[in-house]
């Protein structure tokens, strides 16, 4: 991992525009290809950021922009699409790099734990004809939910959590990277799962091609009484 703090601004163009004037601000660039773009406020939460698969290009500031104080270009390019990423740095105040070595993953909380063990046991609500291959497939990056084969003999890998955000999108994004490069595996499609799924990452999950599943923790765990309900 490498961390940059650094006087700067941002160009964000593709699905959609953003610009970041000038500030100081932390880059964060990954191991896995990601940029991110940081304050120092507004919780976890980057100002902008690419996602993997990307690259990253380091070049030399125009005469224009060595005009403005502009001493390095940073160009992130998305590589399945035209969104793209322009960072024009000012001042660097610190530059470092970091191995972190192989993360194990996020241990689940108890909900989530039974979450997953609920829904391999009743596989169908992923649809008809779907059938389970294994709880928590192991990946380079940590494991995979659950793994499963569609009615038509496809792979599906489902990530699930409590309360579905963009940062469980990004995580699921990941897998299906890793996992479609084995021909083993390949295609395959990602669910995400959880018992309630933010706005925002519903719109994600979509734009990236993963369907999105709501999980009724009570009819799961059959304490749920149809028969009580006003509605």
């Amino acid at each position: 991992m490498r961390l940059v703090v650094a006087r700067c601004s941002a160009r964000y163009t593709g699905r959609l525009t953003a610009h970041l004037p000038l500030a100081t601000r932390l880059l964060v660039v990954k191991s896995d290809g990601s940029v991110l773009l940081h304050s120092d406020g507004g919780s976890y939460k980057p100002l902008n950021w690419m996602s993997p698969p990307c690259s990253l290009a380091v070049s030399e500031p125009d005469g224009e922009a060595t005009g403005r104080g502009v001493t390095e270009v940073w160009t992130v390019q998305h590589q399945k699409s035209d969104d793209r990423l322009e960072i024009d740095l000012h001042e660097v105040h610190h530059d470092s790099a970091h191995d972190l070595g192989i993360d194990p993953g996020l241990v689940k909380d108890g909900v989530e734990a039974h979450l997953q063990e609920l829904l391999a046991a009743q596989i169908e609500l992923l649809g008809a004809g779907h059938t389970l291959v294994r709880r928590e497939y192991m990946t380079a990056i940590g494991p995979v939910d659950i793994l499963a084969k569609d009615a038509d003999g496809g792979t599906v890998a489902v990530e699930i959590k409590r309360r579905g955000d963009i940062d469980g999108v990004e995580q699921l994004t990941r897998y299906l990277d890793l996992l479609n490069r084995d021909p083993l595996l390949t295609p395959v499609r990602g669910i995400f799962a959880a018992q309630e799924i933010k706005p925002q990452a519903r719109v994600l999950a979509t734009d990236r091609g993963i369907g999105c599943l709501l999980l009724d923790y009570d009819a799961m765990r059959g304490v749920d009484d149809p028969e009580s309900r006003l509605f």
